[in-house]
């Protein structure tokens, strides 16, 4: 009876698919944070990407950045100039595919810079989630989180 009690209690303790994706995207806001541009690259796969969408002119643009060049930049920043607070609206997963929206708001050294949403593609490998890609919105206005 002790043993199926420690069992069922380990299996309801355990951490949801949905907590180690949040933890995975955490560990990125928290490098940049930190400035610390071996935690930002740690949280993406190998081909990781970044691009953003933009509107301007009554254009559509997608602008790509480089990992390495994005990382760089951080890590030449003091320690929370970079402040990205999300909130995690909608998680699903599919094997080791997941999917993450986020709306945010953007703190540049302690002043509001600019909003949007945050929309990951995350990758199990090896049991750990990565960001494969993100992709997001940026502006300054009409901000709902």
């Amino acid at each position: 009876m002790v043993i199926m009690f420690l069992i069922l209690a380990t299996i309801a303790n355990a951490q949801k698919p949905e907590d180690s994706i949040k933890a995975s995207v955490n560990n990125f806001f928290i490098g940049m944070a930190t400035s610390d541009s071996i935690a930002i690259i740690n949280s993406f796969t190998d081909g990781g990407m970044l691009q953003s969408v933009s509107e301007k002119d009554g254009k559509t643009n997608v602008e790509t950045e480089k990992l390495i060049d994005f990382a760089h930049a951080i890590a030449g920043l003091q320690r929370n100039d970079a402040d990205e607070r999300i909130a995690f609206n909608l998680i699903k997963i599919d094997g080791a595919l997941a999917f993450v929206w986020a709306p945010y708001n953007f703190f540049y050294k302690g002043k509001f810079s600019h909003c949007g949403v945050d929309c990951f593609a995350m990758v199990r490998m090896n049991g750990a989630w990565k960001i494969q890609y993100i992709i997001d919105t940026r502006r300054k206005n009409a901000c709902k989180y």
